[in-house]
Order: C-alpha cells, then structure tokens, then sequence
C-alpha cells in the first residue's frame, strides 16, 4: 500500500510539473501575423518552460500561479503547418500542437444574427444559401474555432471549459450535420481569403437574445457613470432567476452584467487578432422609436475599450452591424451610428435593406459578411480601391421649400423597389415641427408614380434633392424613421444609405439630432464637432 501512494504521488508531482497551453491553443490553430503573438499556459510554478515555433524559441519563468506566458516576435504569414512546442528547460517536450499557420485572426460575437449558423436543419436559423455554399466549400486555410459554450460564469474563468478545436472550412465542418459556423463569419472569411491568399482564423463566441451588458468585463463599469447597478451587481442563479424581484431589463440570467465575457471571452485574452465582427443590439433596445438610447453608444464604448485592453491590442478593429429592419430599433440604430463616428477603430456595417418584417433573423447573411469584408479590406489590407463604407450625410441645405444632401462616399445613386415605384423612405420637416412623407425631385422628374419598366432606378447627380407637400421651409431630414423601415437607395459603391436624422443648416444647428443636446460627449458625424 505504501509503494502505491508513493507511486500515485510520484505520477502526480511529475504531471503537475508537465507544461502545456492554455486551453485556446489547439492543433490546426491560426496565429496573428504582423504583430507580437502572446503564448501561455501552465506548468509547476518556478520551472523555467522554453515555447518553440518556426524557429524561434523563447523562455518564461512559471510563477507562484502555475501560469506563464512568452511573446513570439512577428511572423509573415504562412500556409505551412509548423508544430508549435512547448518544453521544460531540460528540453523535455510537454506538449505538441501540428499543423499551426500564420495569418489574420479575428473574433466573432454578438447575438443570435451573429449566431445564425451558415447551414442546419432549422429552415428559419440558417443562411438561405449555406447548404449549397457548404458542400461547396474547400478551403483548408480557413479555419475556425466554436469558442461558444452556452454557459456564463459569476467570475472570470482562466481556461476555457474544454480545449479549443480548430477546424477547417470543409463540407464536413459547416454542413447541417455539423455545428457549422456563423454564417457572416464564414461569408467574411471567404472574401478576405480571397483577396489575400493567407490563413484566415475566425473564435466564435455569441449566444442569441443576449444583451450588451454580459458582453463587457466587469472592470469596464468601474467609473462608468450610471452604471453603478453593474459594477455591484448580485448575480441571480438561474434557479432563482423566475421567482426573482430585480432582473432590470433582463430576460434570462445569461445577460446578467460581464457574465458571459467571464465564461468564454476572458480565456481567450491576450489572443493576438486583427480585430472584431459583432452583431448585437435588439435585446438592448426601447422598442419605442425614440432617439433615446444613448446609453447604449456609451455601453459600446466600454465594451470596445475593455476588449482592446483585455486583448492587450490598442488598434483592435471593430465592425458590427446596424439592427436590420423588424421593429422600432431607432434609438439602437442612432447609437450605432454615434459610435461609429466616435471611435475611430470601429465601422458601422448597414443592413437597412435586408430585414424581413416576419422573421427577426433575416437569412441572407451573405450581404452582411461581404460588406464587413469590404470594410476591413479598404481599412486594413490596402485596397484603396474598394469603398467599404456607406454613404453619411455631408450636408443638407434649404432652397425655397427643398431640402438638398450631399454625402461622402458617394458620387452617384440608384433607387430599387421591387415594385418599380420611386417612393423614397424619406420625411421633412417643417418650421411647425410636423413630419411629412418626402419624394425624390431627381428620378423621374419627382414623380411619386411610375409604370414598370418606365423606370431604370438611376438618379441625376450626386445630390438628394427631397420636398413634401405642406412643408414650405424644411428644418430637418429623417430616413427610415417609419415601418417598414426598408432602405432602397444605392451608392455607386453597392452599399445602400441608413438610417439617419438631420437638421438642415441653414435652418436650425447643423448636425446629427443628439438625445441630450447637453451631453459634449453626443458628437456629430457630420461636422466632427461635440
């Protein structure tokens, strides 16, 4: 009996003494190229561990914890798979992962939209097209990991609850037989690849019906004015959760505040990436269709400032997506946009144009990864050829009783209805603060009428000349304000026109109408001021 506890305790301390990864790193991996790539794991604390990959090794002293970490320097990208070797300093290999390549990493997460697989057995949760594109798809230099565990956590985990599996985009992996994968994210990586021929590497992390707050780390609500009930919240278990009196504005004990970012965003810091796809919003909105969120711009913010922190990474890009038209998302749609213009590390994708009145998760995410995609290559990868933006007011002036925008990121327009009208989801306003439905003066010479086939949707000039009946002197411009809230104005880039809510400037203060006129940190998109 005394040999076999001696043997069990031997077996044991030499375990314990044996280095390995932390539980993100896994065979088949994409590291971030370009860019220090932060490595660690455990081993028994004061052994000295030695990481080796494409020739470089570096050396990091365990502490008190059982925890280390080492920096590979930069690295070019590369489709080789090369192992990546963690040993202890007597060269003793502890662990072994294959086929690691070097390329462009980037992180997935929001709600159920973002979630949305690319094909399922669930007709109304997939894309319309991601069986056909499955079955189509070979790409062994796209590869992905489901960081997504569907549980939240009341502290911060260290390690993932299971090691993460990387896998290849093959029919095998994004079929409806499978787990799939967001189809967004599967639509933006086929672009990038494309463009670039590197590795791309894609971490979903979303959970649908979830809010912001779960999302962001507890230390973001530190100093956050109004935010005091998420710094000291009293997490709520989910057996309480029904019978329980304070939920807020929650639905299910997942959104409780920094509850998922402690399960499944927290064990992948510092992971090395290019940055963020996101799509979330719904679960934070009024409903109500006023402009009176602003409590979700400044929500955005603590989110996008504590990930670039947590993942150690200053420039972490950041593109989500507008809510598409299902209901009166107005106030999250104008938050978005102030955001967007406030952060200079974040792009604001529009999906105006693709919702669907019936079904809160419209199924053609195609448009959607291919206009992230768009964004990042113009912003990110050099190709000063690709407008990855849509179109934002410029300025908007009154002649006599017409209301004339010009915008950026647009030298010219097309207009599409599927039933060949001109109606232009546009209102005006008069000095008597009344809004009215607006027409467009440059397509069929301002007819609100047409005959199919009368029509070719093509606008004159670069301009949006707008006027409504009884209003003699317009003060302000709102697009898709009313249901069914549905864009159908193009720039010449493919990108259609959002939302958005304008004063003319020769009538009142010029810019973005902001939710607290009194708040300096509300700044205009249009004019850069606050």
């Amino acid at each position: 009996m005394r040999n076999t506890l001696l043997t069990l305790g031997l077996f044991i301390a030499t375990a314990a003494s044996a280095a390995e990864f932390s539980t993100p790193f896994g065979h088949g991996m994409v590291l971030q190229r370009d860019r220090e790539v932060p490595v660690w794991g455990k081993a028994a604390p004061g052994e000295t561990v030695v990481v080796t990959f494409a020739g470089q090794e570096k050396r990091a002293v365990v502490d008190q914890h059982g925890r280390w970490k080492v920096s590979l320097s930069p690295m070019a990208a590369c489709k080789q798979g090369r192992e990546l070797k963690v040993s202890s300093a007597d060269g003793k290999i502890s662990q072994v992962l294959d086929d690691v390549v070097v390329g462009e990493v980037w992180l997935v997460s929001g709600q159920s939209n973002c979630e949305m697989p690319l094909a399922s057995k669930n007709a109304h949760f997939s894309d319309r097209h991601g069986a056909l594109v499955a079955q189509m798809t070979h790409q062994p230099n796209i590869r992905f990991a489901q960081g997504s565990t569907l549980r939240w956590s009341t502290k911060p985990r260290t390690e993932l609850r299971k090691r993460a599996e990387w896998k290849k985009f093959l029919p095998e992996n994004l079929g409806a037989d499978s787990k799939s994968f967001s189809a967004m994210a599967v639509y933006f990586a086929l672009d990038l690849y494309a463009a670039l021929d590197i590795p791309i590497g894609l971490i979903g992390v979303y959970w649908g019906a979830t809010a912001i707050e779960p999302w962001i780390p507890h230390d973001a609500f530190i100093g956050l004015s109004g935010f005091e009930w998420c710094r000291d919240w009293k997490y709520i278990a989910e057996k309480d959760w029904k019978d329980a009196p304070n939920k807020r504005h929650f639905r299910y004990p997942n959104s409780q505040p920094s509850a998922l970012w402690n399960d499944m965003l927290e064990p992948w810091c510092p992971m090395a990436a290019r940055g963020v796809i996101w799509y979330q919003g719904c679960s934070n909105s009024h409903g109500n269709g006023k402009d009176d969120n602003d409590d979700y711009r400044r929500l955005m913010h603590a989110l996008y400032d504590s990930w670039s922190r947590h993942f150690a990474n200053p420039e972490l890009k950041f593109y989500f997506v507008q809510l598409a038209p299902y209901a009166k998302w107005w106030d999250i749609q104008m938050a978005q946009e102030r955001f967007a213009a406030e952060e200079p590390n974040a792009g604001m994708v529009v999906s105006c144009d693709l919702g669907n009145l019936h079904d809160i998760h419209p199924n053609d995410k195609l448009p959607i990864g291919k206009r992230l995609a768009a964004m990042a290559l113009s912003r990110d990868y050099g190709f000063s050829d690709i407008v990855g933006d849509s179109p934002k007011v410029r300025s908007c002036r009154a002649e006599g009783d017409v209301a004339v925008l010009s915008f950026d990121k647009a030298k010219r327009w097309s207009l599409y209805n599927s039933n060949w009208s001109v109606d232009v989801p546009f209102e005006l306003k008069g000095d008597d603060g009344a809004w009215k439905q607006a027409r467009l003066l440059n397509e069929n010479n301002g007819h609100t009428n047409t005959v199919p086939w009368e029509t070719k949707g093509n606008i004159a000039g670069a301009e949006l000349r707008l006027k409504a009946d009884g209003v003699l002197r317009p003060i302000g411009v709102r697009h898709l304000y009313l249901k069914p809230w549905h864009g159908v104005l193009y720039a010449d880039s493919g990108l259609p026109l959002g939302p958005f809510e304008c004063a003319v400037s020769n009538a009142v203060n010029y810019g973005i109408i902001p939710n607290n006129k009194n708040d300096v940190s509300v700044k205009s998109h249009i004019t850069g001021e606050k």
